[in-house]
């Protein structure tokens, strides 16, 4: 090996340690303050025990104004000692928990859609604790805490059941009645969307809830499953969204993160990288605000949660109506909501689709991308394979524009002594500089513009195809190859070790970033080797070897659908160059030969 590439190496190499080893001491992840309350099955502490013992109540309450209060306390006067009682409703699509406390659901389990590591259907209603559940109703806005009151239930049947309390209070040493809270949970046996209807029904007393211009709010679940590492899976992601009826909003959340959402919507929701929770009102002018909320849990597990608030309603009786989709991010369920006929609840022209995470305005691509994919894959009836012809398929499609390209860079490489001496020569007259360059470049036949728009082309496509193979549903829980790539949303593993390797690469060795590294720096080495030598032999070997290092780094837990998209279109790409390089040597594109033809021209 040569001296400078071995040097290349090591200097890479110890950027890369020094890096993450300052990183590590210097600034270190702030470790999450954990609750230390515990979740019974059978009891949950009252609203006024919850804000003092937990932390994230107390971090959400917010002093309100001295109507709730009151009515807080009625509602806490008025609970009676019913202990605390779980019920389930199970459809072919998903089996649902619910508490009789608050009426809320504290396990929401998708039953087509397997957790590899619990070895259970996706948990929708994950992190759930006691003073935060799915669901919960709360007087106020979003910042109040939720209703700890024990709520009556009633199955009305296999798919229907409904939770009511009525608020009391003492007037006069009387007990009047001041209105009855309602939650009706309504399913389909085959349908991942299911109906909430939350009706307040008041009595002679009552003039309707009113504070600060909000009636009451509700919360979708604390986490959308299934359950991930932030430290390791940095591919996965909790994202709000809303869609107003002609545009949408994606924010990705961060840690310790509450942000308020002013704006009209028609759904609004949570979504992780292939789940989701959406929230449809069946009448959005209804809906005040959207609070996007993120914060810091027990190992670093962080809430994602979008909590809504309904506008101050008056007297007598209100039902407010929300269709709720909890399920796949997945193009073939969310279409299903455009045409009535085509789900359960008879729902059309929701948009859903706009919740999918695409490449924007390059989706159009994704779309002809997915549908060659998916016609490919109804041939060979495996993912990866499929991966690898569309890859194939669509580099040889690409490999005119890539050879022009790479032609026209080589000619650049040729006539850099040239143009470096004009540089030097008319370092004092621009427009001279600018004259003679151009002049050289039609000695040779270059034109510096005819390469960009390959260029361009070629990079939307790998940016299409790399959207597309890194959150595609169907590659979720997609074998390739047995005991090594099971899944191909998932990084590839070899072997399971006992402890966490460093740099949070977790307890997975993975052989395809080893391949990509070094598929990488052989394409990057004939890449240079096509033209002339550069100056700087030094520098271009650090970005040879310290730019597939630090991909590495990066992509060591990437999907493995996502890597083998990068390998495939690396080793297509090698042999594609040695060609072209091959091509170069015949042809001997050289300015003297080109100075020759073109003299003996103007003879």
């Amino acid at each position: 090996m040569e001296k400078n590439t071995l040097w290349a190496i090591i200097l890479s190499t110890a950027v890369l340690v020094v890096f993450f080893g300052i990183q590590a001491k210097f600034m270190p992840k702030q470790q999450p303050q954990t609750s230390q309350q515990t979740q019974t099955e059978t009891t949950a502490p009252s609203a006024e025990t919850s804000a003092e013992t937990n932390t994230e109540a107390t971090a959400e309450t917010q002093a309100v104004s001295p109507e709730l209060a009151s009515l807080l306390q009625d509602v806490q006067n008025s609970s009676t000692n019913q202990a605390e009682q779980t019920y389930t409703i199970t459809t072919n699509k998903v089996r649902v928990t619910f508490t009789n406390r608050g009426g809320d659901i504290i396990s929401y389990e998708l039953l087509e859609h397997q957790d590899t590591d619990t070895g259970k259907g996706v948990e929708m209603a994950d992190n759930v604790s006691s003073t935060n559940r799915a669901f919960a109703l709360s007087l106020g806005g979003t910042n109040a805490l939720p209703l700890q009151t024990i709520f009556t239930a009633r199955q009305i049947d296999d798919y229907t059941i409904g939770f009511f309390y009525t608020v009391q209070k003492q007037v006069d040493g009387k007990t009047q009645t001041d209105f009855t809270i309602v939650k009706t949970y309504s399913f389909k046996p085959d349908d991942y969307t299911f109906k909430l209807d939350v009706t307040i029904d008041g009595g002679e007393n009552f003039t309707g809830l009113n504070f600060d211009g909000v009636a009451y709010s509700f919360r979708t679940s604390p986490q959308v499953g299934p359950h991930y590492n932030r430290k390791v899976d940095r591919y996965d992601v909790r994202q709000f969204m809303s869609y107003s009826g002609e545009k949408y909003k994606k924010i990705l959340l961060g840690e310790n993160q509450q942000k308020t959402y002013d704006k009209n919507w028609t759904w609004a929701g949570i979504a992780g990288k292939y789940f989701e929770i959406l929230v449809i009102p069946a009448t959005p002018l209804n809906m005040s605000t959207v609070a996007e909320y993120s914060s810091a849990k027990e190992n670093d597990y962080a809430n994602a949660q979008a909590r809504f608030s309904r506008l101050a309603i008056g007297a007598g009786q209100t039902t407010d109506t929300y269709y709720v989709y909890i399920g796949p991010r997945s193009e073939k369920e969310l279409a299903k909501y455009n045409t009535a006929d085509k789900n359960d609840w008879n729902l059309s022209g929701l948009k859903l689709g706009e919740s999918l995470d695409t490449s924007g305005f390059f989706s159009w691509l994704e779309v002809i991308l997915k549908f060659l994919l998916e016609q490919i894959y109804k041939v060979v009836k495996n993912w990866g394979i499929a991966i690898i012809i569309l890859t194939a398929l669509l580099k040889f499609a690409m490999f005119p524009l890539t050879r022009k390209t790479a032609l026209g860079t080589a000619k650049m490489q040729q006539i850099q002594p040239q143009t470096q001496a004009l540089q030097a020569k008319y370092k004092d007259n621009p427009q001279k500089l600018q004259q003679e360059t151009m002049k050289l470049y039609k000695e040779i036949g270059y034109n510096p513009m005819a390469g960009c728009l390959p260029m361009l082309f070629t990079f939307i496509i790998l940016y299409a195809m790399y959207r597309l193979f890194n959150n595609y549903f169907e590659f979720r829980g997609a074998m390739f190859i047995p005991k090594w790539i099971p899944d191909l949303s998932r990084g590839d593993s070899v072997a399971t070790l006992k402890f966490n390797l460093p740099f949070n690469f977790g307890n997975q060795v993975r052989l395809l970033p080893i391949i990509y590294v070094v598929s990488q720096i052989l394409f990057s080495k004939f890449t240079q080797n096509g033209g002339t030598a550069s100056t700087n032999q030094t520098q271009m070997k650090m970005m040879m070897y310290g730019m597939p290092l630090v991909f590495f780094f990066i992509f060591y837990n990437a999907p493995a659908g996502l890597l083998i998209y990068w390998i495939v279109s690396n080793v297509i790409q090698l042999g594609q160059q040695l060609f072209i390089n091959h091509t170069m040597k015949n042809r001997q594109f050289t300015l003297v030969e080109a100075k020759t033809k073109n003299g003996k021209k103007r003879k």
